[in-house]
């Protein structure tokens, strides 16, 4: 069953959730920061925002995939077959 937080990230346009993702990083970037100099109240935030950054970018990412042709598809089907070896 999907998440209520993956149902929204689905209802985003495309650069509602590249701003989203960019805030998300800075917001992440500052909190490592303040809980290395002073420590955080609740430092599972941290983990919590990670997880945030991951959807963000599994949503860009499942975008870009349903943009692409025929012929991207099979190359890339090729490059995932190589790494595999």
């Amino acid at each position: 069953m999907a998440t209520k937080k993956f149902l929204e990230l689905q209802e985003l346009a495309d650069t509602d959730l590249n701003n989203e993702l960019t805030e998300t990083q800075g917001q992440y970037q500052k909190m490592k920061f303040d809980h290395a100099i002073k420590g955080l109240e609740n430092p599972l935030v941290i983990r919590e925002i990670r997880r945030d950054i991951a959807r963000l970018q599994t949503e860009v990412r499942r975008r870009q995939m349903a943009q692409m042709d025929e012929s991207q598809l099979a190359n890339r089907s090729k490059i995932r077959e190589r790494r595999r070896k």
